[in-house]
């Protein structure tokens, strides 16, 4: 039997979700703040190209944030 689809918390597991992100985006700047001069170029722009990710993500969870807050309303 299937579960029945229980949204209550669906907002507090985005934001949760937008912390992480916003958390290992913080880590991966301050790592390339402080290691930028020993890290080879391809693993400069990985990390650049993983927050430019986590960036488009936070979009989506902000997003999906506000449909939430749409649906309970």
């Amino acid at each position: 039997m299937a579960k029945p689809d229980n949204r209550a918390d669906n907002v507090e597991h985005l934001q949760n979700s937008i912390n992480n992100t916003i958390k290992n985006m913080e880590e991966t700047e301050d790592y390339l703040a402080e290691h930028a001069d020993e890290i080879s170029p391809q693993e400069k722009d990985t990390l650049l190209d993983k927050n430019e990710r986590r960036e488009k993500s936070l979009d989506g969870f902000r997003s999906e944030i506000k449909d939430e807050s749409n649906n309970q309303s």
